[in-house]
């Protein structure tokens, strides 16, 4: 079974590989994307939580996010070392690494939610909770029981691409799916018949979270490719740095999500106070709440683009080790024209169905303030739209090849430097519609920087005579 599993990552057609790998992972990104989404869904359409609920959440949700980048450093970091030490013959290095990240992955969750729980208010505080009373309020209450299902959510992410490395895309799908609809049918239940408000919805997410992480322990004791044992689980540092190092771009593309959703609640709360509307004490939660919105469409569609490149690292990183280059170009020109691909669905869809779109998140209970700042910051800050999908798939594409270093540099640019550097600075020409300008700029700018590098790495690949860096 393994020696099988391994001569279809470098025989099988590529185009049928990525099928088989890429699917499945965009459906658990998705599905993972789906929990926090869910959650707004219903917050926004339940009378008694409105458009404070789904500020709240807002709010809450980067937050999160930096539980989720830790976990897939240390998840797609493994997934990529795994691929690349089994198309090497390196097994040893392969479980090694494996009971290494599950030990890390645990550690580092507990030590997080004890950081919460001790530093709540004014973590929340620095994402903006305090836009007003209600919306902080309800934070708080969302904010307690989301961090108490913290490590559960963290093991269940990290060791999805891990089982995906193993050869089980499909049930890596399942783990992640099986714990959604636990949300999805709790949620209603807690939030409409038991009106638990926002400790209803978080404890939806978490049971449904917990569901996924039990079913994650089961497949690792039964793993088909890696093997583990007693001696896998230690930390191992030496692989350790090496698949953190594979791992960094993913950490960066979640955790500069944070950098600007902070920089960008920020903005929203300082000049939504200079705004005529939203200077209204019962409106001023009204940006955020729309801000929230449409970044979770965003991650949506990010997903589906992570998922794709994400979905193709055990078949790139396998054949790289075994320095098959005609294969390793042949999908890196497929998974860069799916990203393109994506991007421009997607943008017709924001262009032309705004309103439809916020209509899903609670607008008939609003004022027509809500949707009238929803249907301009659809159109406007995801309008570049096809470019940031094909940057992600170039930055894990970069990861997912053991250019660790080249795809660090241009995540951390977008995401950091541009990201969060436009999201403070566009703001104090622009105003509120500063921070709209702020995802397409950053998004154009980065395009740019990745084209360029990836003419180079084409170029490489193209050159027979030349090793293959890893």
């Amino acid at each position: 079974m393994e020696e099988k599993h391994q001569n279809e990552l470098e025989t099988l057609p590529v185009g049928r590989l990525m099928r088989r790998y890429a699917l499945p992972c965009v459906t658990s990104l998705l599905v993972a994307a789906l929990y926090n989404i869910v959650d707004q869904i219903f917050i926004a359409n339940a009378s008694y939580l409105g458009s404070c609920g789904n500020a709240a959440n807002t709010v809450v949700f980067p937050l999160t996010v930096v539980a989720l980048a830790l976990a897939v450093m240390i998840g797609d970091g493994c997934c990529a070392f795994v691929s690349i030490s089994l198309g090497a013959g390196r097994k040893d290095e392969a479980h090694k690494s494996v009971g290494s990240a599950t030990l890390l992955c645990v550690a580092i969750s507990l030590v997080l939610t004890v950081i919460y729980l001790l530093f709540s208010e004014q973590i929340i505080t620095a994402f903006g909770g305090r836009v007003n009373e209600e919306t902080f309020k309800q934070s708080r209450e969302y904010f307690f029981f989301i961090t108490l299902g913290l490590p559960f959510y963290m093991f269940g992410q990290a060791m999805n691409p891990v089982i995906r490395s193993d050869g089980s895309p499909r049930f890596a799908m399942g783990a992640t799916l099986a714990g959604a609809l636990v949300n999805i049918v709790l949620d209603p239940i807690m939030i409409f018949i038991f009106r638990w408000g926002m400790m209803g919805a978080a404890v939806a997410t978490v049971l449904g979270q917990v569901l996924t992480a039990a079913l994650s322990v089961w497949y690792m004791r039964r793993m088909r490719t890696v093997k583990l044992s007693r001696e896998s689980f230690g930390l191992h540092l030496p692989l350790a740095r090496r698949y953190l190092a594979l791992g960094m771009t993913s950490f960066l593309s979640q955790i500069s999500l944070v950098a600007a959703m902070a920089a960008i609640n920020n903005m929203i709360q300082a000049y939504g106070a200079k705004d005529a509307i939203f200077s209204q004490a019962q409106y001023a939660q009204i940006p955020m709440a729309v801000v929230g919105v449409v970044m979770k469409f965003f991650q949506i569609v990010i997903s589906i683009a992570v998922g794709l490149a994400a979905g193709c690292i055990p078949v790139m990183g396998y054949n790289v080790g075994a320095c098959r280059r005609d294969r390793v170009r042949a999908l890196l020109a497929r998974l860069l024209s799916c990203e393109l691909l994506v991007g421009l669905v997607a943008l017709l869809i924001v262009e032309l169905l705004p309103r439809q779109l916020i209509a899903i998140f609670g607008a008939a209970n609003e004022s027509v303030y809500y949707t009238e700042f929803a249907v301009k910051a659809f159109r406007v800050y995801l309008c570049m739209l096809p470019l940031a999908t094909f940057n992600k798939g170039t930055f894990i594409a970069l990861q997912s090849l053991g250019r660790a270093l080249s795809s660090t540099l241009i995540s951390l640019v977008r995401e950091v430097v541009f990201g969060v550097g436009f999201a403070l600075l566009l703001p104090r020409f622009f105003g509120l519609n500063g921070v709209l300008y702020s995802m397409p700029v950053s998004d154009l700018l980065t395009f740019v920087i990745a084209a360029v590098v990836l003419v180079r790495t084409w170029r490489e690949l193209s050159r027979p005579g030349a090793p293959m860096r890893m």
